[in-house]
Protein backbone atom coordinates (compact mmCIF):
# COMPACT_ATOMS: atom_id res chain seq x y z
CA UNK A 1 0.00 0.00 0.00
CA UNK A 2 0.77 3.69 -0.81
CA UNK A 3 2.99 5.01 2.29
CA UNK A 4 0.72 8.06 2.42
CA UNK A 5 -2.30 6.11 1.05
CA UNK A 6 -1.80 4.27 4.43
CA UNK A 7 -1.07 7.44 6.52
CA UNK A 8 -3.72 8.97 5.65
CA UNK A 9 -6.23 5.85 6.42
CA UNK A 10 -4.69 5.38 9.72
CA UNK A 11 -5.08 9.44 10.60
CA UNK A 12 -8.97 9.05 9.61
CA UNK A 13 -9.24 5.65 11.73
CA UNK A 14 -7.24 7.86 14.76
CA UNK A 15 -9.68 10.61 14.00
CA UNK A 16 -12.97 7.93 14.04
CA UNK A 17 -12.14 6.85 16.96
CA UNK A 18 -11.31 9.73 18.99
CA UNK A 19 -14.89 10.75 17.88
CA UNK A 20 -16.26 7.20 19.01
CA UNK A 21 -14.95 7.52 22.58
CA UNK A 22 -15.72 11.22 22.64
CA UNK A 23 -19.17 10.20 21.82
CA UNK A 24 -20.01 7.62 24.31
CA UNK A 25 -17.83 9.14 27.14
CA UNK A 26 -19.99 12.51 26.51
CA UNK A 27 -23.87 10.32 26.28
CA UNK A 28 -22.51 9.12 29.49
CA UNK A 29 -21.75 11.96 31.38
CA UNK A 30 -25.11 12.96 29.65
CA UNK A 31 -27.03 10.22 31.23
CA UNK A 32 -28.68 11.96 34.19
CA UNK A 33 -29.39 15.17 32.23
CA UNK A 34 -33.35 15.41 32.09
CA UNK A 35 -34.89 15.30 28.76
CA UNK A 36 -37.33 17.53 29.93
CA UNK A 37 -37.12 20.85 32.05
CA UNK A 38 -39.76 23.35 33.60
CA UNK A 39 -38.37 26.78 34.00
CA UNK A 40 -40.19 29.23 35.78
CA UNK A 41 -40.38 32.26 33.41
CA UNK A 42 -38.06 35.08 35.17
CA UNK A 43 -35.71 32.71 36.99
CA UNK A 44 -32.38 31.55 35.35
CA UNK A 45 -31.00 28.42 35.89
CA UNK A 46 -27.57 27.42 35.67
CA UNK A 47 -26.58 23.97 34.81
CA UNK A 48 -23.23 22.08 34.99
CA UNK A 49 -22.49 19.57 31.89
CA UNK A 50 -19.50 17.58 32.77
CA UNK A 51 -18.31 17.08 29.26
CA UNK A 52 -14.79 15.96 28.63
CA UNK A 53 -14.85 17.42 25.20
CA UNK A 54 -16.41 20.54 23.54
CA UNK A 55 -19.75 20.21 22.51
CA UNK A 56 -22.42 23.18 21.43
CA UNK A 57 -26.01 23.80 22.53
CA UNK A 58 -28.82 25.84 20.39
CA UNK A 59 -32.07 26.48 21.40
CA UNK A 60 -34.98 27.04 18.73
CA UNK A 61 -36.92 29.11 20.71
CA UNK A 62 -34.79 31.95 21.78
CA UNK A 63 -37.47 34.17 22.24
CA UNK A 64 -38.71 31.56 24.93
CA UNK A 65 -35.01 31.22 26.60
CA UNK A 66 -31.65 32.38 25.63
CA UNK A 67 -28.36 30.78 26.09
CA UNK A 68 -25.84 31.97 28.50
CA UNK A 69 -27.34 35.59 29.20
CA UNK A 70 -28.44 36.52 25.65
CA UNK A 71 -26.98 33.76 22.74
CA UNK A 72 -28.88 31.50 20.60
CA UNK A 73 -25.57 29.02 20.56
CA UNK A 74 -23.03 28.35 22.85
CA UNK A 75 -20.45 26.09 24.08
CA UNK A 76 -19.93 24.15 27.16
CA UNK A 77 -17.28 22.02 28.67
CA UNK A 78 -16.16 20.88 31.74
CA UNK A 79 -15.50 24.24 33.72
CA UNK A 80 -18.40 25.79 31.55
CA UNK A 81 -21.17 26.03 33.01
CA UNK A 82 -24.89 26.99 31.01
CA UNK A 83 -27.43 29.45 32.16
CA UNK A 84 -30.79 29.15 31.00
CA UNK A 85 -32.60 32.08 31.04
CA UNK A 86 -36.38 31.81 30.51
CA UNK A 87 -38.00 34.90 29.22
CA UNK A 88 -41.17 34.23 28.45
CA UNK A 89 -43.96 30.96 28.37
CA UNK A 90 -43.79 28.74 26.08
CA UNK A 91 -41.93 25.08 25.22
CA UNK A 92 -38.45 25.31 23.43
CA UNK A 93 -35.53 22.65 22.83
CA UNK A 94 -32.12 22.64 23.28
CA UNK A 95 -30.14 20.65 20.99
CA UNK A 96 -26.64 19.35 21.91
CA UNK A 97 -24.15 18.53 19.54
CA UNK A 98 -20.13 16.86 20.08
CA UNK A 99 -17.59 19.14 17.48
CA UNK A 100 -20.67 21.08 16.81
CA UNK A 101 -22.03 18.11 14.49
CA UNK A 102 -22.68 14.52 16.42
CA UNK A 103 -25.68 14.61 17.99
CA UNK A 104 -25.92 13.95 21.54
CA UNK A 105 -29.16 14.97 23.17
CA UNK A 106 -32.40 16.93 22.88
CA UNK A 107 -33.57 18.27 26.01
CA UNK A 108 -37.37 19.59 26.20
CA UNK A 109 -37.81 23.45 28.19
CA UNK A 110 -41.13 24.12 29.41
CA UNK A 111 -41.30 27.91 30.46
CA UNK A 112 -44.11 28.44 32.87
CA UNK A 113 -45.44 31.64 33.96
CA UNK A 114 -44.54 32.91 37.35
CA UNK A 115 -45.73 30.52 40.31
CA UNK A 116 -46.50 31.36 43.85
CA UNK A 117 -49.37 28.98 45.62
CA UNK A 118 -49.73 29.85 49.80
CA UNK A 119 -48.12 27.37 51.65
CA UNK A 120 -50.53 25.36 54.16
CA UNK A 121 -49.50 23.43 57.36
CA UNK A 122 -52.90 23.26 58.72
CA UNK A 123 -54.25 19.34 59.88
CA UNK A 124 -57.41 18.37 57.48
CA UNK A 125 -59.66 15.76 57.73
CA UNK A 126 -60.43 13.76 54.63
CA UNK A 127 -63.62 11.58 53.56
CA UNK A 128 -63.51 9.78 50.33
CA UNK A 129 -66.00 7.80 48.70
CA UNK A 130 -64.55 5.58 46.11
CA UNK A 131 -65.82 5.03 42.59
CA UNK A 132 -67.39 1.70 43.24
CA UNK A 133 -67.66 -1.08 46.35
CA UNK A 134 -64.20 -2.45 47.18
CA UNK A 135 -64.03 -5.73 47.90
CA UNK A 136 -61.74 -6.34 51.40
CA UNK A 137 -62.63 -9.84 52.43
CA UNK A 138 -64.49 -12.96 52.09
CA UNK A 139 -66.86 -14.34 54.30
CA UNK A 140 -68.65 -18.03 54.57
CA UNK A 141 -72.33 -17.79 54.29
CA UNK A 142 -74.63 -20.44 56.42
CA UNK A 143 -77.16 -22.00 54.56
CA UNK A 144 -79.03 -25.38 54.69
CA UNK A 145 -77.70 -28.11 56.53
CA UNK A 146 -75.16 -25.63 58.41
CA UNK A 147 -73.29 -26.09 55.10
CA UNK A 148 -71.07 -23.02 54.33
CA UNK A 149 -70.08 -21.45 51.31
CA UNK A 150 -68.84 -18.00 49.46
CA UNK A 151 -70.06 -16.96 46.48
CA UNK A 152 -68.13 -14.65 45.69
CA UNK A 153 -64.98 -16.39 46.64
CA UNK A 154 -66.31 -19.08 44.11
CA UNK A 155 -67.16 -16.34 41.18
CA UNK A 156 -63.54 -15.30 41.85
CA UNK A 157 -64.02 -12.15 43.25
CA UNK A 158 -60.56 -11.38 44.75
CA UNK A 159 -59.92 -8.82 47.62
CA UNK A 160 -59.00 -5.27 46.29
CA UNK A 161 -61.62 -5.63 43.42
CA UNK A 162 -63.62 -2.72 42.41
CA UNK A 163 -66.82 -3.61 41.70
CA UNK A 164 -68.60 -1.13 39.96
CA UNK A 165 -71.93 -2.45 38.50
CA UNK A 166 -74.18 -5.55 39.27
CA UNK A 167 -76.81 -6.24 36.78
CA UNK A 168 -75.63 -3.30 34.87
CA UNK A 169 -76.29 -0.64 37.69
CA UNK A 170 -74.57 1.27 38.96
CA UNK A 171 -73.33 1.35 42.44
CA UNK A 172 -72.69 4.09 45.05
CA UNK A 173 -72.89 2.78 48.10
CA UNK A 174 -72.81 -0.32 49.87
CA UNK A 175 -76.73 -0.64 50.62
CA UNK A 176 -77.58 -0.78 46.91
CA UNK A 177 -75.53 -4.22 46.94
CA UNK A 178 -78.00 -5.50 49.34
CA UNK A 179 -80.92 -4.96 47.30
CA UNK A 180 -79.86 -6.45 44.55
CA UNK A 181 -78.86 -9.36 46.02
CA UNK A 182 -82.12 -9.63 47.79
CA UNK A 183 -83.75 -9.57 44.61
CA UNK A 184 -81.35 -11.61 42.96
CA UNK A 185 -81.63 -14.36 45.52
CA UNK A 186 -85.76 -14.41 45.32
CA UNK A 187 -85.84 -14.71 41.63
CA UNK A 188 -83.02 -17.46 41.57
CA UNK A 189 -81.15 -15.35 39.11
CA UNK A 190 -77.34 -14.88 39.01
CA UNK A 191 -76.11 -11.47 39.19
CA UNK A 192 -73.91 -9.64 36.61
CA UNK A 193 -70.92 -8.19 38.39
CA UNK A 194 -68.91 -5.68 36.52
CA UNK A 195 -65.19 -5.00 37.81
CA UNK A 196 -61.87 -3.85 37.51
CA UNK A 197 -59.04 -5.30 38.74
CA UNK A 198 -55.44 -3.88 38.53
CA UNK A 199 -56.68 -1.40 35.85
CA UNK A 200 -58.54 -4.19 33.62
CA UNK A 201 -62.18 -4.19 33.27
CA UNK A 202 -63.48 -7.94 34.39
CA UNK A 203 -67.08 -9.81 34.33
CA UNK A 204 -68.24 -12.28 36.25
CA UNK A 205 -71.45 -13.74 37.50
CA UNK A 206 -72.54 -14.60 41.21
CA UNK A 207 -75.66 -16.33 42.86
CA UNK A 208 -76.29 -14.95 45.81
CA UNK A 209 -76.54 -17.42 49.26
CA UNK A 210 -79.35 -17.34 51.71
CA UNK A 211 -78.18 -17.00 55.26
CA UNK A 212 -80.06 -18.77 57.70
CA UNK A 213 -78.60 -17.04 60.42
CA UNK A 214 -79.37 -13.43 59.39
CA UNK A 215 -82.27 -14.24 57.07
CA UNK A 216 -80.91 -12.51 53.89
CA UNK A 217 -79.35 -13.14 50.55
CA UNK A 218 -75.64 -12.66 50.83
CA UNK A 219 -72.60 -12.31 48.30
CA UNK A 220 -70.30 -13.39 50.67
CA UNK A 221 -68.10 -10.51 50.45
CA UNK A 222 -66.70 -7.69 53.11
CA UNK A 223 -67.50 -4.71 51.15
CA UNK A 224 -67.00 -0.79 51.93
CA UNK A 225 -67.24 1.95 49.76
CA UNK A 226 -65.74 5.28 51.90
CA UNK A 227 -62.58 5.81 53.70
CA UNK A 228 -61.45 8.49 56.61
CA UNK A 229 -58.19 10.13 58.26
CA UNK A 230 -56.70 12.67 58.58
CA UNK A 231 -53.68 13.92 57.12
CA UNK A 232 -51.74 17.80 56.12
CA UNK A 233 -52.85 20.45 53.50
CA UNK A 234 -49.64 21.12 51.34
CA UNK A 235 -50.38 24.09 49.30
CA UNK A 236 -53.46 26.18 48.53
CA UNK A 237 -53.34 27.64 44.86
CA UNK A 238 -55.55 30.83 44.91
CA UNK A 239 -55.43 32.15 40.82
CA UNK A 240 -55.99 28.26 40.06
CA UNK A 241 -58.32 27.42 42.97
CA UNK A 242 -57.00 24.17 44.01
CA UNK A 243 -55.49 22.75 46.25
CA UNK A 244 -53.13 20.01 46.98
CA UNK A 245 -52.35 17.56 49.61
CA UNK A 246 -50.95 15.05 51.97
CA UNK A 247 -48.01 14.22 49.49
CA UNK A 248 -49.05 10.38 49.51
CA UNK A 249 -51.75 7.88 47.40
CA UNK A 250 -54.77 7.13 50.02
CA UNK A 251 -54.89 3.25 49.67
CA UNK A 252 -57.26 0.94 51.78
CA UNK A 253 -56.45 -0.20 55.08
CA UNK A 254 -57.07 -4.01 54.11
CA UNK A 255 -56.12 -4.61 50.82
CA UNK A 256 -53.19 -1.54 50.51
CA UNK A 257 -54.59 -1.05 46.99
CA UNK A 258 -55.00 2.83 46.08
CA UNK A 259 -58.20 4.21 46.84
CA UNK A 260 -60.17 4.91 43.55
CA UNK A 261 -62.00 8.09 44.03
CA UNK A 262 -65.69 8.69 43.58
CA UNK A 263 -66.20 11.95 45.43
CA UNK A 264 -64.35 13.33 48.39
CA UNK A 265 -64.55 16.03 50.78
CA UNK A 266 -61.77 17.50 52.88
CA UNK A 267 -62.91 19.31 56.60
CA UNK A 268 -61.55 21.83 59.20
CA UNK A 269 -59.68 19.02 61.72
CA UNK A 270 -58.04 20.14 65.34
CA UNK A 271 -55.14 17.61 66.67
CA UNK A 272 -56.47 16.30 70.42
CA UNK A 273 -53.06 14.62 70.99
CA UNK A 274 -49.67 13.03 69.57
CA UNK A 275 -48.95 9.26 69.80
CA UNK A 276 -44.93 10.12 69.65
CA UNK A 277 -42.76 8.40 67.54
CA UNK A 278 -39.81 5.92 68.64
CA UNK A 279 -37.65 3.89 66.39
CA UNK A 280 -39.34 0.96 64.71
CA UNK A 281 -42.76 2.28 65.94
CA UNK A 282 -43.82 5.50 63.80
CA UNK A 283 -46.46 7.48 66.08
CA UNK A 284 -49.48 9.00 65.15
CA UNK A 285 -51.55 12.40 65.57
CA UNK A 286 -54.98 12.06 66.66
CA UNK A 287 -57.46 14.21 65.96
CA UNK A 288 -61.38 14.93 65.45
CA UNK A 289 -63.53 16.68 62.60
CA UNK A 290 -65.08 20.20 63.34
CA UNK A 291 -67.38 21.63 61.14
CA UNK A 292 -68.53 18.72 59.18
CA UNK A 293 -71.25 20.46 57.63
CA UNK A 294 -68.79 23.27 56.45
CA UNK A 295 -66.37 21.36 53.72
CA UNK A 296 -62.73 23.39 52.69
CA UNK A 297 -62.89 21.66 49.15
CA UNK A 298 -63.69 18.47 47.19
CA UNK A 299 -61.20 15.52 46.50
CA UNK A 300 -61.29 15.06 42.68
CA UNK A 301 -58.05 12.90 42.64
CA UNK A 302 -56.27 10.53 44.55
CA UNK A 303 -52.18 9.79 42.99
CA UNK A 304 -49.10 8.72 43.98
CA UNK A 305 -48.37 12.42 45.35
CA UNK A 306 -51.44 12.87 47.38
CA UNK A 307 -54.99 14.03 46.77
CA UNK A 308 -56.33 17.28 45.04
CA UNK A 309 -58.89 19.20 44.41
CA UNK A 310 -61.40 22.18 44.25
CA UNK A 311 -60.75 24.92 46.86
CA UNK A 312 -62.39 28.38 47.37
CA UNK A 313 -60.43 30.16 49.79
CA UNK A 314 -57.19 30.27 52.38
CA UNK A 315 -58.10 27.82 55.15
CA UNK A 316 -57.76 29.33 58.17
CA UNK A 317 -55.08 29.23 60.86
CA UNK A 318 -52.42 29.83 57.71
CA UNK A 319 -49.09 30.95 58.62
CA UNK A 320 -49.06 32.55 55.25
CA UNK A 321 -51.64 35.38 54.41
CA UNK A 322 -49.79 35.93 50.50
CA UNK A 323 -48.59 33.45 47.96
CA UNK A 324 -44.71 32.35 48.05
CA UNK A 325 -42.57 31.28 45.15
CA UNK A 326 -41.96 27.63 44.47
CA UNK A 327 -38.76 26.13 43.73
CA UNK A 328 -37.98 23.34 41.56
CA UNK A 329 -35.81 20.27 41.95
CA UNK A 330 -32.61 22.02 40.57
CA UNK A 331 -32.57 24.96 42.86
CA UNK A 332 -33.23 22.46 46.31
CA UNK A 333 -29.82 22.94 48.13
CA UNK A 334 -29.07 20.54 50.63
CA UNK A 335 -28.76 22.35 54.34
CA UNK A 336 -31.72 24.35 56.26
CA UNK A 337 -35.03 24.37 56.04
CA UNK A 338 -38.05 24.41 57.45
CA UNK A 339 -41.70 22.79 57.88
CA UNK A 340 -45.09 23.77 58.42
CA UNK A 341 -47.11 21.32 60.59
CA UNK A 342 -50.17 21.53 63.44
CA UNK A 343 -49.35 19.36 66.80
CA UNK A 344 -52.10 20.68 68.70
CA UNK A 345 -55.37 22.21 68.22
CA UNK A 346 -55.55 23.75 64.75
CA UNK A 347 -52.25 26.13 65.32
CA UNK A 348 -50.22 26.16 62.31
CA UNK A 349 -46.63 25.96 63.36
CA UNK A 350 -42.98 26.72 61.72
CA UNK A 351 -40.38 23.92 63.20
CA UNK A 352 -36.43 23.37 61.85
CA UNK A 353 -35.41 20.70 60.01
CA UNK A 354 -32.20 20.09 57.76
CA UNK A 355 -32.00 18.61 53.76
CA UNK A 356 -29.52 15.93 53.86
CA UNK A 357 -30.11 14.42 50.08
CA UNK A 358 -31.71 15.47 46.90
CA UNK A 359 -32.24 12.58 44.37
CA UNK A 360 -31.93 13.85 40.99
CA UNK A 361 -34.99 12.44 38.93
CA UNK A 362 -35.78 12.65 35.13
CA UNK A 363 -39.17 11.40 36.24
CA UNK A 364 -41.97 12.08 38.96
CA UNK A 365 -40.73 9.94 42.10
CA UNK A 366 -42.40 10.10 45.32
CA UNK A 367 -38.75 9.77 47.09
CA UNK A 368 -37.07 13.07 46.09
CA UNK A 369 -35.92 14.12 49.40
CA UNK A 370 -34.26 12.79 52.93
CA UNK A 371 -35.13 15.41 55.70
CA UNK A 372 -33.69 15.28 59.29
CA UNK A 373 -36.08 17.13 61.99
CA UNK A 374 -33.32 19.08 64.13
CA UNK A 375 -36.19 21.02 66.42
CA UNK A 376 -35.95 20.24 69.89
CA UNK A 377 -39.37 21.66 70.17
CA UNK A 378 -40.86 19.28 67.41
CA UNK A 379 -38.92 15.76 68.95
CA UNK A 380 -40.23 16.98 72.57
CA UNK A 381 -43.55 16.90 71.05
CA UNK A 382 -43.37 14.17 68.40
CA UNK A 383 -40.34 12.12 68.55
CA UNK A 384 -39.78 13.40 64.79
CA UNK A 385 -41.66 12.66 61.84
CA UNK A 386 -45.42 11.10 62.67
CA UNK A 387 -48.10 9.46 60.90
CA UNK A 388 -50.91 12.46 60.19
CA UNK A 389 -48.08 15.03 59.37
CA UNK A 390 -47.50 14.00 55.49
CA UNK A 391 -48.38 16.66 53.67
CA UNK A 392 -46.45 19.44 55.74
CA UNK A 393 -44.72 22.28 53.48
CA UNK A 394 -41.38 22.14 53.39
CA UNK A 395 -39.92 25.50 53.14
CA UNK A 396 -35.98 26.68 52.04
CA UNK A 397 -34.65 30.55 51.17
CA UNK A 398 -38.37 31.04 51.14
CA UNK A 399 -39.31 28.97 48.30
CA UNK A 400 -41.89 25.99 48.91
CA UNK A 401 -39.84 22.88 47.82
CA UNK A 402 -41.74 20.11 49.00
CA UNK A 403 -44.18 18.24 51.06
CA UNK A 404 -43.19 14.97 53.58
CA UNK A 405 -43.84 11.86 52.79
CA UNK A 406 -42.86 9.13 54.80
CA UNK A 407 -40.95 8.58 58.12
CA UNK A 408 -37.93 6.30 58.36
CA UNK A 409 -39.45 2.97 60.73
CA UNK A 410 -35.90 2.86 62.36
CA UNK A 411 -35.24 6.22 62.61
CA UNK A 412 -38.32 8.52 63.36
CA UNK A 413 -36.57 12.03 62.64
CA UNK A 414 -35.71 11.36 59.72
CA UNK A 415 -38.08 10.71 56.40
CA UNK A 416 -38.71 11.44 53.19
CA UNK A 417 -40.33 14.25 51.08
CA UNK A 418 -41.57 14.68 47.56
CA UNK A 419 -40.61 17.58 44.95
CA UNK A 420 -43.80 20.20 45.11
CA UNK A 421 -43.52 19.98 41.14
CA UNK A 422 -44.94 16.96 41.01
CA UNK A 423 -47.69 17.95 43.41
CA UNK A 424 -48.03 21.13 41.03
CA UNK A 425 -48.49 18.80 37.99
CA UNK A 426 -50.85 16.76 39.55
CA UNK A 427 -52.83 19.50 40.83
CA UNK A 428 -52.83 20.49 37.32
CA UNK A 429 -51.09 23.68 37.88
CA UNK A 430 -48.09 22.50 35.41
CA UNK A 431 -48.37 20.18 32.59
CA UNK A 432 -46.64 16.91 32.90
CA UNK A 433 -47.39 12.98 33.60
CA UNK A 434 -46.69 11.32 37.13
CA UNK A 435 -45.05 7.94 37.36
CA UNK A 436 -44.70 6.41 40.39
CA UNK A 437 -41.64 5.55 41.32
CA UNK A 438 -38.25 1.73 49.02
CA UNK A 439 -35.69 1.13 54.13
CA UNK A 440 -38.49 0.61 56.29
CA UNK A 441 -40.99 3.14 55.51
CA UNK A 442 -44.60 4.23 56.59
CA UNK A 443 -46.40 6.83 55.54
CA UNK A 444 -46.29 10.02 57.31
Amino acid sequence: MNPNLRIRLLGLLTAFIISLIGTSVAEGRLSPFPDELNLLQGHARQLNVALPVQASVSVDRPDVVRLNGSAETTSVSIGSPLELSPLQSGVAKLNMKLFGQIPLKTVKVNVIPDLKVIPGGQTIGVKVKSAGILVVGHHQVIGDNNQKSSPGEEAGIQVGDLITHLNGVSLKEVKDVAQIAGEAGKNKKPIKVTLTRAGQKIQASIRPAYDKQDGAWRLGLYIRDSAAGVGTLTFYAPDQGVYGALGHVITDMNTQTPIVVGSGQILQSSVTSIAKSESGEPGEKRAHFIREGKTLGTIERNTHFGIFGKMTQNPEHSVYQESIPVAFSDEIKEGPAEILTVVEGQRVERYKVEIVHVSKQNAPQTKGIVLRITDSRLIEKTGGIVQGMSGSPIIQNGKLIGAVTHVFVNDPKSGYGCFIEWMLQDAGIIQGSSKNGEQNLKAG
